[in-house]
């Protein structure tokens, strides 16, 4: 199981988020195996060690991997939940108030964001609270 966080703008106008997981099938040679999920492209980032970035939504909908760096989230809200290396955030809180970030730990961001077709299919199961 891969742990996902999602991001979406509710009816308020307001960033709101949720936790859960990809879903990862019984795949081939044993292995978990989630569908294909379409995308358009996939760029790296780095951001140094301390960094944050303020009010913003996201500029399309995309998944966000996290590879290096801790890193807390908050909304408008007030609402904050924690990303560590390995899990992924699906941004689609493309209107709104937006999301802000910070870097916790002493490592630097380093990140992959893989922009997703517009109809593309997305294999999130929502954590049950």
């Amino acid at each position: 199981m891969i742990r996902c966080v999602r991001l979406w703008t509710g009816d308020d106008d307001q960033s709101h988020f949720e936790q859960g997981w990809i879903d990862l099938p019984q795949g081939e040679r044993g292995d978990l195996l989630s569908t294909v999920i379409a995308s358009a492209s996939i760029s790296f980032r780095e951001t140094s060690q301390g960094g944050s970035f303020t009010w913003h939504e996201a500029p399309t909908r995309q998944f966000v991997l996290t590879l290096s760096g801790t890193l807390e989230f908050e909304t408008r809200g007030g609402a904050t939940f924690t990303l560590h290396p390995g899990d992924i955030l699906l941004a689609e809180d493309t209107t709104g108030g937006g999301h802000r970030w910070r870097l916790i730990d002493e490592q630097p961001w380093r990140r992959a964001y893989v922009i997703l077709h517009k109809d593309a299919v997305l294999p999130f199961v929502r954590a049950q609270a």
